[in-house]
């Protein structure tokens, strides 16, 4: 039985994350409604978990990961809720800043939805749960049956949503969009397997900041990203800045010194722009409840006590070493 549950635990953990980060600790959705978070289970985890086995299994790595979780993103955004292509998504006037009448969308919108979902939604929720099951990080965590049910329980995810929103909103996007978001994801598929796998030649040992500094510049990087103007200048802005930002991570972690604790900070300064960002949400969609505003403050505390757990896990390997040298220094 303990067998089982250590195997199920980093699944588990995965399925319920991967929504929680995007909905409840962005501030999307109340804590009123904390039991809808099952409902997302099937397509946030579900779409979380079959990214992560996919690319272990195939032996890619984080590259492949993030343009997998793009793909999600289109794939959620334009086919399953259509809030890329809706100009009244749940009562928001989403088309209103630089919209592109010809694709029936809002660049900045697009934007952001799409990078939410690759960095929040699947990219961050895998990269905790990975580091708090070390011996297991880059191994599948499912058999060929598990992926099998994972795969469907993802499509069953995706046609409840939509089916909620289309009783919900009464809206369908055109065959043209929803063609054009199944392409586009595709395409974003198809790089995801052109990328480098992982254990090409690192480069030449450099300076790699402290864990510390790293979450710091995580924060702050992510931080402006989320809170840059919606206006076209804000739109470009977040176009150069995601490839930026993406290349320094990327050079830093060719270096040796760049270890799982970098990486980790790394995410735990990214994660926690989402808990800053839930508070700004409530005050624009329901400033005058309190219960949303205890809700965000108890979903920014589960995010500083899962950070926490963490960085506890991250010292394990460093205090084992210490132990073992001290007991070959005695022999």
């Amino acid at each position: 039985m303990g067998a089982f549950i250590r195997k199920a635990a980093p699944v588990a953990g995965l399925l319920v994350l991967a929504p929680f980060v995007g909905e409840f600790l962005l501030g999307n959705l109340s804590v009123r409604i904390l039991p809808a978070l099952l409902f997302l289970v099937p397509m946030y985890g579900g779409g979380a978990l079959l990214i992560r086995e996919v690319v272990r299994r195939t032996g890619f790595g984080w590259p492949a990961i993030l343009l997998l979780g793009a793909a999600y993103g289109v794939i959620e955004a334009g086919l399953a809720d259509q809030s890329l292509f809706n100009p009244a998504f749940e009562g928001h006037d989403f088309q209103a800043v630089t919209p592109i009448p010809a694709l029936g969308i809002s660049a900045e919108n697009s934007l952001s939805f799409v990078a939410g979902h690759a960095v929040w939604s699947i990219g961050v929720p895998i990269a905790l749960v990975e580091h708090l099951t070390p011996a297991r990080r880059t191994t599948a965590w499912l058999g060929p049956i598990g992926l099998a049910v994972t795969a469907l329980a993802y499509t069953w995810g995706l046609w409840i949503v939509f089916r909620e929103l289309q009783d919900s909103e009464g809206f369908l996007a055109t065959p043209a969009q929803l063609t054009g978001a199944a392409v586009v994801a595709a395409l974003l598929v198809a790089a995801a397997f052109l990328t480098r796998r992982p254990g090409a030649a690192r480069s030449a040992a450099g300076w790699v900041p402290r864990p510390w500094l790293v979450a710091a510049g995580g924060f702050v990087v992510s931080s402006v990203f989320v809170a840059r103007p919606g206006s076209w200048a804000g739109f470009w802005f977040g176009v150069a800045l995601l490839p930026l930002a993406a290349a320094a991570v990327a050079a830093l972690a060719r270096r040796p010194q760049w270890t799982q604790r970098q990486q980790v900070a790394l995410c735990g300064g990214v994660l926690m722009t989402y808990a800053w960002l839930g508070f700004v949400l409530t005050g624009l969609m329901e400033p005058g409840d309190p219960v949303r505003w205890w809700g965000n403050a108890g979903f920014a505390a589960v995010a500083v006590a899962l950070l926490v757990w963490c960085r506890r896990v991250g010292q394990r390997p460093a205090a084992a070493s210490t132990a073992a040298a001290s007991a070959s220094a005695t022999q």
